[in-house]
């Protein structure tokens, strides 16, 4: 039988390394919504070449969080009212089926694990954290909760766009700090009881109504 040949696997390299440390970089907020990022200074930053740079920041476009082309500027994507309510509306759509999916396939692990993201939440409010430290605990709790839904497929739709989420969420923060810091561990609390041994119906309702509320005060701080 004729074997197709096939490329070797690529090893993952510097490229990916260059992708990380841009993606944390912007996560922290070190690059704001629509800041540029130059070549040159990331690869002398990061002290790898110019072309592992571009192969990594290929990633992040990939991901939806930068945007450049042929003689344009690359840039952190800007945080538009279209972008979010195309965005928020795929991520409604998503947490809903990944909450009540996890409601039957969650197993204790996952449920302890749940409550003890809350608890890190609460305690992170509490010790005053910044907006990034709160964010990261925020979207593991809901990264825990997709895992617990073990649907791969589901998780990759939900990939596909947690990095948007994460920006969108940091310019949310940014913009309305105590708004979020006075809602996002009663909402996370409520989100894990629900799945433990909550009404389904009310647990779609509730997972829908946590990112629309994350939605409508992203846009409000805009406008």
């Amino acid at each position: 039988m004729e074997v197709t040949p096939l490329r070797k696997a690529a090893r993952r390299g510097l490229a990916d390394e260059a992708a990380d440390r841009v993606r944390d970089a912007i996560f922290a907020g070190h690059f704001r919504p629509g800041a540029p990022l130059r070549e040159v200074e990331l690869a002398a930053s990061l002290e790898v070449s110019r072309g592992s740079v571009r192969e990594g920041l290929a990633v992040l476009a990939r991901e939806g969080l930068i945007r450049g082309g042929w003689h344009r500027p690359t840039t952190v994507v800007d945080v538009t009212a279209e972008d979010v309510d195309e965005v928020y509306s795929v991520r409604a759509a998503l947490d809903r089926l990944a909450a009540i999916t996890a409601r039957t396939t969650a197993t204790q692990v996952d449920l302890d694990e749940l409550d003890a993201l809350v608890a890190d939440l609460a305690t992170a409010v509490l010790e005053n954290a910044d907006g990034p430290r709160l964010l990261a605990l925020d979207i593991a709790f809901h990264d825990r909760v997709y895992a617990a839904a073990g649907n791969g497929r589901l998780t990759e739709a939900w990939h596909a766009v947690r990095s948007q989420v994460f920006l969108f969420q940091l310019q949310r923060v940014s913009l309305g700090h105590e708004h979020y810091r006075a809602r996002v561990v009663a909402e996370h609390r409520e989100l894990a009881e629900l799945i433990r041994a909550g009404d389904r119906d009310r647990l779609g309702r509730v997972a829908e109504e946590h990112v629309h509320t994350a939605r409508e005060s992203l846009l409000t701080e805009l406008r």
